[in-house]
């Protein structure tokens, strides 16, 4: 009994500065990571982030085309309306003319 609770003993002695070991070399990569980021943004990514990269990308580029589509969209009908105003306001610039041509001749 007694040399199994020496070896007991001795199984947990060695594992504990072992486990404290890799509780400090976690927390010592979780700092050099935090200040790799801080100097690092763009390169701040995880490997497992890298699946959802493409994904991402192609959303955002599908995202931005539609918005770059939408606002020239909204350009050409901006102009094409402004294009009809001022084709109406010729109009009416030539039905004035006209009626003052008619009245010029009907007083001579």
């Amino acid at each position: 009994m007694k040399r199994y609770s020496t070896a007991l003993f001795a199984v947990l002695a060695l594992t504990g500065p072992v486990a404290h070991a890799d509780v400090i070399d976690d927390a010592i990569g979780n700092i050099q990571q935090a200040i790799n980021d801080a100097y690092n943004p763009n390169n701040s990514r995880d490997s497992s982030d890298d699946r959802y990269d493409g994904r991402y990308e192609e959303s955002r580029r599908s995202d931005d085309a539609r918005r770059n589509y939408d606002d020239r969209r909204r350009q050409l009908d901006e102009r094409r309306r402004q294009l009809d105003e001022r084709q109406r306001q010729l109009d009416d610039d030539r039905r004035r003319l006209e009626d003052d041509e008619r009245r010029l001749e009907e007083e001579y």
